[in-house]
Formats: structure tokens, sequence, C-alpha cells
């Protein structure tokens, strides 16, 4: 009989995939499902970036084996987007690795840096792959709690000397998935000090970093003081171009971290295909307004979510990064309980808190990458069919 390794069988489903799968299960009821959990773009790439994605196709070079580390093109252009964003110097040849979308950059470091028995520090709550990934490669993921009242930012001097002493990296994510929250760069300065102390490695995720509001710009951990020593950052092209299903993103910072990750790479994969590194690297190169604008569109549904939720009694901060809102769920309800009614009573599907760590309990995830008029309809279910009692739904 064929077996499953006991790793395997020891992983929870993906909760993105349990969340999928009862989506289908709703619509072959013939619900009309308006899907808030899951944070996929609707919005279109920008057409020229397609159009240089089809002229690349037509070159029989760029149809060959990819190289594994990514091609010239795409590495400088990296590196001429951090000089441009960040000020800060990258050596494309040293400094900067092609991903086939930063999701298995991300679980590729982990094996690359992390031996079983080791520890890794991971937000609580978070992007699950890094904990997930962390327990694939043998790893030990030891929580750091957000929380509301430390502006969902680690305590870095609540973490236990016998957890720092073995810990191998340590995860940070900003703008925050789940979270929403925003840092300035004293938030990554402290980051930096306190793992350079300790001989830990840092990933920041930077996924969301060019999706900002109200003036605000993130950072980029690379900014911070000795960062370089330590530090590794991981971008795609997806949120920042609405390129999800492209699958390409980048690794760059130290250049010892980004070679033990391009060994694990380089034994796993083949590097993203040539003609979309290209499409990307034109992308990276172009100038800003499709941001600006998407970015004022998303600006203008998170209002619409915001207000919606104050009519059933929930208050939420307007965002200054991502295209997520994070609430706290109304008085009486688990994360659970409340989501599971909502999707029942409105078809509208929403993110319990603590499918990103057990420190979500309490909250739910809205994302807002779905049409204007659907998310409008979405919030109208929500507010109408769930009645208001006391200030409570």
């Amino acid at each position: 009989m064929l077996h499953s390794s006991r790793r395997v069988e020891q992983i929870p489903p993906y909760v993105f995939a349990e969340m999928n799968r009862k989506k289908e299960q709703m619509i072959k009821a013939g619900v009309d499902v308006i899907d808030l959990g899951i944070g996929d773009p609707d919005l279109p790439t920008p057409r020229p970036i397609v159009d240089k994605l089809i002229e690349e196709m037509q070159d029989p070079a760029n149809l060959k084996y990819p190289s594994f580390i990514g091609c010239a093109e795409f590495r400088s252009a990296v590196a001429d987007f951090y000089r441009r964003t960040y000020n800060v110097e990258l050596d494309p040849d040293t400094e900067v690795l092609a991903l086939i979308g930063s999701k298995e950059g991300i679980a590729h470091l982990i094996p690359a840096l992390v031996d079983p028995g080791d520890i890794v520090l991971v937000p609580d709550p978070s992007y699950p792959v890094y904990r997930m990934a962390t327990e694939i490669a043998g790893g030990l993921p030891y929580s750091m709690p957000l929380t509301a009242d430390n502006g969902f930012v680690p305590r870095f001097e609540d973490i236990p000397g016998d957890a720092a002493q073995r810990a191998k990296l340590m995860f940070l994510n900003y703008p925050g998935n789940p979270t929403s929250a925003t840092v300035d760069l004293d938030c990554f300065e402290r980051a930096v000090s306190y793992a350079r102390a300790h001989g830990i490695a840092i990933a920041h995720d930077s996924a969301y970093g060019m999706v900002t509001f109200g003036g605000y710009k993130a950072p980029s951990i690379l900014q911070a003081r000795g960062a370089k020593e330590i530090a590794i950052e991981f971008g795609s092209l997806s949120k920042t171009y609405n390129m999800t299903g492209w699958r390409i993103g980048y690794a760059v910072g130290n250049k010892k971290l980004i070679k033990s990750l391009s060994v694990i790479k380089s034994n796993m994969d083949s590097g993203p295909f040539t003609p979309i590194q290209k499409a990307a690297a034109f992308a990276l190169r172009g100038d800003t307004s499709d941001i600006v604008a998407r970015n004022r569109i998303y600006r203008e549904r998170m209002d619409v979510v915001i207000e919606g939720l104050a009519a059933i009694g929930v208050k939420v901060d307007p965002p200054r990064g991502s295209f997520f809102v994070w609430a706290p769920v109304p008085a009486g309800y688990t994360s659970a309980a409340f989501v599971t009614r909502v999707m029942e009573q409105t078809g509208v599907m929403l993110t319990p808190g603590p499918a990103f760590g057990p420190a979500g309990e309490g909250y739910f995830r809205i994302s807002v990458s779905v049409p204007s008029d659907r998310l409008s309809e979405a919030m109208n279910r929500i507010r109408l069919k769930l009645k208001i009692d006391g200030g409570q739904p």
C-alpha cells in the first residue's frame, strides 16, 4: 500500500485551498458567492507588460532553459528599481536572485539556512507559509505575537534568551498580511540591531511594499544600518503589477544568504520562464502611473469596507498599506463563528484570524481585491442581513 511521508501527513490542509473547496460547494448549491477571503488582484496586468511578454516569446532564444539565478536583464532591473526607489545599491550578480514568485523563494530559504531542530522566529499572525515551510524543513517555529497595542510589531525584547540563541532566522512582513500593519524605518533599525546582536538572519517579505496609501511610502529593510550583513528581502511583481499568475519575484540582500538560497533553487528548479523575466524587467523600469492609479482604487475600496463595518459596530482605522482590512470580530463571537455566520447568511466569504496563527483569534480579514460593485454588494449584504441589536449583529 502507498503511504505519504509522516511529514506530509502532519501538515494540515492549506487554509486557502480549504476555502476554495468550500467556495466550490456553495457555488454548486446555487449560492451567489462573493469571495473576500483570498488576495488575488482583480485588476488586469498593464497592457504594455503583456505586449512585452508576447514580443519576447517570439524570440526562440528565450524559449530554452532559463538561467538558474535569473537573466541578467531582470537582475539588473531589480537593482535599478532598488536604487531609484530606496537609494539602495545592489550587485546584480551576487545580491539579486530571480524567483518563481516570492512564495517559492521564502519556502526554499528555510532549508537553505535551517537544520532540523533550529528555531525560526515567526510573526503571529502571519502568512501561513512561514510556519508551514519551517515545519516541513524540520525547523521549530517560535511565535512572535503581534498585538494591536504595539502596532502589530514584534516585541523583540520579549523573545526568551534560549529561543534567541537557537534561532537561525526571523521573518518580518510589512505592509503586513493579514494585519495590514505598516512600519517606518526605525522598526527595521531595531530589528536589524537585535538580529545582529544574536546572529540571526532576517527575511523580510515585501510583497505589498508598493501597495500604499495616504502619502505613506513603505521602506525596505535594506535601508537600515547594517542590514546587508544579515538580511534578505523578498519582492514580488504579483501585487505591484497585478501579475499573480505570472509567478515572478526576486530575493535581494546579503550575498551569503542569496548564495545559500541559489544552491537550493539550482537543485530544485530551472528558474522563471525567460520571457516573463524580461517582461518583468520592462515593468520594473517603467513609470509608476499604473501603480498610483491602482492604489487609488484600493483606497476607495477600503473606504467602502470601513464604512460597511462601522454599520455593524466594527471600528477599523484606515490602513496605510496592503489590500487587506484586519478587523476585530463583534463582541460575543469567535473568529470562526462570525465568519461562518456571515458566509451562511450572506454568501460572503471572509478569512478567520486564526488561519494566520493563534494570535489571530478575535479578528477576521477582508481582501479588497474584487471589483468595486461586488465589494459594495458584499458589504450591503452583511449590513442588511445581519440584524443589529445594541450595536452588535
